[in-house]
C-alpha cells in the first residue's frame, strides 16, 4: 500500500481530500492528513478506510520529519512560506512533493538536488497558478505544432461570488484569503508588453486602468493588471511575443470603487496604528481625512474624493458600514490594511448557503499560413456548497490528480517544476474535464493593430 501525506486541512483541501478518498481502494493508497488542528485533520475522514488524521505542527521538526519519512509522496497545502522546510525534508528522505504555490527562490534552489535524487517537485498546480498554465500551454503548443507564430497572449482569472449569491453592490465576496485581496497589486508597478511596447502601471493607478471582457452566459467583467506578466515570456516560451498581459477578474465597477481605499491609504500594510483596537470604523476612516472642527467624516470624504451623494460609489461605501461609530476594529497594532480587512469581512464573508465562482479567460492571437487568427478560451466553475467550493475544486483537483500520476510514475521528469509539459498537462486536463472543469473555445479573425497609428 502506498502512503500519501497531506499537510494542511483547510478549506482549499476539501475537494483534494474527497478525490483521494474515493481512490483509496482502486489505487491501493493510504492517506494521512496532518494539520495543526487535530479536529481539522480528522473531519474529512469519518467512515473512510485507509485514512487517518494526525496532529502535525509544521514548525515542529521532529513531528514533521517523522510524517514525511513514513510516506511515499507529500502534498503540502500549507501557506507558501511553510513549503520550504517540508521540501527540504523531502530531499532528505527522498520523497516527491506537490504544492499549489508559486515557485520562490528557495524552492528553485532545490532543483539540482531534486534532479540528482530523481524526485518530482511539482509546484504551481492549483488554479492560478496551475490550470492557467496547463490550459494556456495546451493551446500554445497546439498553435506551435501547426507552425503558427504567437502574436498575443492575455490571461485573466478571478475568484468571485456565484450569480445566485451575488447580493451586494460590489458584486463581490471573499472566496480566498481576504488579506491577499486587500494587498493585491502592491510591491511594484504592473509590468506587461502590448504590441511590442513595454507598459507599466504604478499601484496608485492600477485600479483605474482596467479592461472589459465578456463571457457568454455570465455577462461583462473587468480586469486589472497583475504585477508579473513579463516573466511569463520565458515561462511559456514566448520570448518574441508582441503582447503578453495577465490580470485579475472582477465584476464591472469593482475597481473604481476599490480605488477609493487605495487613494485614501487604507490598503497600506507598512505601519501600525496606535490604539487601533479601540477605533470605531468611522474613526478609522477619519484617520485618512483632513482635520475639520465642523465637517462630518462623510462630508470630508465626499469632498476629498469628489464623490457626489447620489453616486453609486457612495452607496457602495455606505453598504460596507464604514461610517459606523459603534463597531470597533478590535485588532491591536493593526495596519491600515488589517483594519480595512476587518471591516470588509463583516460584509463580504460568504453566508452559509452562498456559492462561489471561478472565472478564467485566455485570449490567443497568432499567425498561420499568412493569415491571422484569434482564439478566445474561457472556463467558469460554480461551487457546490461552503465546503466544496469552486476555489477548492479548481485548486484541489489538479493537485490530487498530479499527485496520483506522480505516485503511479506517469509523471516522472524530476526537478522543481511547473505543469508546462505535455506529459503533465494533457492527462490532467483530460481528467479534469470528467469533473466539469473544462474550457470553451471560440476561433475568430485576429485584427491586430493599425501599424499606421502613431504612438503605442
Amino acid at each position: 500500500m502506498r502512503n500519501i501525506l497531506i499537510i494542511g486541512a483547510g478549506r482549499s483541501a476539501s475537494c483534494l481530500i474527497r478525490y483521494l478518498l474515493s481512490k483509496t481502494k482502486s489505487e491501493n493508497i493510504f492517506i494521512t492528513i496532518g494539520d495543526i488542528s487535530l479536529e481539522s485533520a480528522q473531519r474529512f475522514i469519518k467512515g473512510h478506510a485507509n485514512t487517518k488524521g494526525i496532529l502535525l505542527n509544521v514548525s515542529n521538526k521532529e513531528q514533521r520529519e517523522e510524517a514525511v519519512k513514513n510516506c511515499d509522496i507529500v502534498i503540502s497545502m500549507l501557506p507558501a512560506r511553510f513549503h520550504i522546510e517540508v521540501a527540504k525534508d523531502c530531499i532528505k528522505f527522498g520523497k516527491n512533493l506537490v504544492t499549489a504555490s508559486y515557485i520562490n527562490d528557495e524552492m528553485q534552489a532545490l532543483d539540482v538536488e531534486a534532479k540528482e535524487k530523481g524526485l518530482v517537485f511539482m509546484n504551481e498546480i492549483g488554479v492560478d497558478p496551475g490550470i492557467d498554465h496547463m490550459s494556456a500551454m495546451q493551446v500554445i503548443d497546439r498553435i506551435k505544432d501547426k507552425g503558427g507564430k504567437l502574436l498575443l497572449f492575455e490571461s485573466f482569472t478571478g475568484g468571485l461570488v456565484a450569480p445566485e449569491s451575488d447580493d451586494n453592490l460590489w458584486n463581490y465576496k471573499f472566496t480566498w484569503n481576504p488579506r491577499n485581496v486587500v494587498l493585491a497589486g502592491q510591491g511594484g508597478a504592473a509590468e506587461f508588453i502590448q504590441e511590442g511596447k513595454y507598459k507599466y502601471i504604478p499601484y496608485n493607478r492600477l485600479f483605474r486602468r482596467t479592461e472589459i471582457i465578456k463571457i457568454d452566459g455570465f455577462g461583462k467583467f473587468e480586469v486589472y493588471a497583475n504585477r508579473n506578466s513579463l516573466k511569463y515570456r520565458s515561462v511559456y516560451g514566448l520570448e518574441d511575443i508582441l503582447t503578453l498581459y495577465r490580470g485579475t477578474i472582477r465584476r464591472v465597477g469593482f475597481s473604481k470603487a476599490w480605488n477609493i481605499f487605495v487613494q485614501l491609504g487604507m490598503t497600506d500594510d507598512s505601519y501600525t496604528i496606535p490604539d487601533s483596537e479601540n477605533l470605531t470604523y468611522r474613526e478609522f476612516v477619519n484617520l485618512f481625512l483632513p482635520y475639520s472642527p465642523n465637517d462630518s467624516v462623510k462630508l470630508k470624504l465626499r469632498h476629498n474624493l469628489k464623490i457626489d451623494q447620489d453616486d453609486l460609489m457612495w452607496e457602495k461605501l455606505e453598504e460596507l458600514d464604514v461610517f459606523n461609530n459603534k463597531k470597533t476594529i478590535d485588532i491591536k497594532d493593526a495596519t491600515p490594511a488589517k483594519a480595512l480587512q476587518k471591516i470588509l469581512m463583516d460584509k463580504w464573508t460568504l453566508k452559509e448557503d452562498d456559492k462561489d465562482m471561478i472565472v478564467m479567460y485566455h485570449k490567443f492571437g497568432y499567425e498561420l499560413d499568412g493569415e491571422k487568427y484569434r482564439i478566445d478560451s474561457n472556463m467558469v466553475i460554480l461551487g457546490e456548497d461552503q465546503v466544496h467550493t469552486a476555489m477548492s475544486k479548481t485548486v484541489g483537483l489538479p493537485v490530487a490528480i498530479a499527485s496520483l500520476k506522480i505516485l503511479n510514475k506517469e509523471i516522472t521528469t524530476p526537478g522543481v517544476q511547473r505543469p508546462l509539459n505535455k506529459e503533465v498537462y494533457e492527462p490532467i486536463l483530460k481528467e479534469l474535464e470528467t469533473y466539469g472543469v473544462y474550457f470553451t473555445e471560440k476561433k475568430l479573425k485576429y485584427l491586430g493593430y493599425n501599424p499606421n497609428n502613431v504612438g503605442g
